[in-house]
């Protein structure tokens, strides 16, 4: 039976000397739902999640699990688990013992430890592999053993931290399907930290951009994909074309936009009729036999079940996906633009 535990942050930063890490960080994380921390490299994703575990302590501001303020407690008093970048599997011991290990001084008997890892693995799709040493896994299923160790604490919360970065292509899109899975199954509230966009969009209820140590936005994946507030929003959740139009609005909600020849109706967002930045996804544009626009072919890239195209038009240089792959369209190149019916958000200021 879950025990899944609402997360709340309130005005949380984290300085160290002069150099602010987290600066004034507010969220609320519902039970028994996955919200990814996202964002690149230095934005404060890891040190929020290592505050949420007690791996470090607030410079400022509270840090609630389950209603119980936790901003001073050390990590063995949180009821967190947590699932660590390198998976830190002890070599020499197999993986039931792995598993068991951590949970081991709050059983009653070995025995009982052993039973309790026993499940663990079960739920993890790795009960028949329960002798086998880290050194005879795959990285998929080390990771497996992982999850499973931090699972059989039955904690409140779970934690990742890139779990998958260490793992191929191919099968970090099937362990984020089995951790989502996972997290579906159990009704845990799981807090998981990626730089990894698809990985984000793949797994989470919500999503909190992170950027220069604040969150820049939060919402859920198709929010922040199709109405990101910012530049950085939505050049970071997936790829767009960043362009400036002319927006007049049409009602309450509904705006037109026109920019180079081009014309669509879009939600105006609140804004005022006259100059606005959009983004454009790379599927905002249709390359066609016959279309508003004319633009010439810079790159071409076949990607099997649809094609990239870099062009040049009177809106500068553009990035387009095509699903159209026959007939494709060689470098130099003249082709037509069309706008699709989606892909289009206006930016606020």
């Amino acid at each position: 039976m879950s025990r899944a535990a609402t997360i709340e942050l309130r005005g949380v930063s984290k300085a160290y000397g002069d150099v602010v890490a987290v600066r004034d960080v507010s969220l609320t994380i519902e039970a028994a739902t996955l919200v990814t921390l996202l964002g690149p490299s230095g934005c404060g994703k890891t040190t929020t999640l290592r505050m949420v575990a007690g791996l470090e302590l607030p410079t400022e501001g509270e840090i609630l699990i389950g209603g119980r303020d936790v901003s001073g407690l050390p990590a063995y008093e949180r009821d967190v688990g947590m699932v660590f970048q390198s998976y830190a599997l002890f070599p020499h011991l197999n993986v039931i013992e792995n598993v068991a290990y951590g949970i081991a001084p709050r059983a009653a008997s070995r025995a009982e430890a052993e039973r309790a890892a026993g499940g663990a693995l079960e739920t993890v799709g790795l009960s028949g592999m329960a002798e086998r040493l880290p050194s005879e896994l795959s990285g998929g299923q080390q990771q497996r053993v992982a999850v499973a160790r931090a699972l059989v604490l039955e904690p409140a919360v779970l934690l990742f931290d890139e779990p998958l970065s260490n793992l191929d292509a191919k099968l970090r899109r099937t362990m984020r399907e089995e951790i989502r899975a996972l997290q579906r199954r159990t009704q845990m509230t799981v807090i998981y930290v990626t730089h990894d966009q698809d990985e984000a969009l793949a797994v989470s209820d919500r999503i909190v951009v992170m950027n220069q140590a604040r969150i820049a936005q939060q919402g859920t994946p198709r929010e922040l994909y199709e109405a990101p507030d910012s530049v950085f929003v939505a050049g970071f959740i997936g790829d767009a074309n960043m362009l400036k139009g002319r927006l007049q609005r049409i009602d309450a909600t509904q705006g037109r936009l026109r920019f180079g020849g081009f014309e669509c109706v879009v939600p105006h967002r609140g804004l005022p009729d006259g100059e606005v930045a959009f983004a454009a996804r790379p599927e905002a544009f249709e390359v066609t036999a016959s279309g508003t626009g004319r633009a010439e072919v810079l790159h071409a890239a076949y990607l099997g079940r649809h094609m990239e195209y870099r062009l040049r038009c009177e809106l500068g240089e553009l990035f387009v996906r095509s699903p159209e792959v026959n007939p494709a369209h060689d470098i130099g190149a003249q082709v037509a633009l069309s706008v699709a019916g989606s892909g289009i958000a206006l930016l606020r200021p």
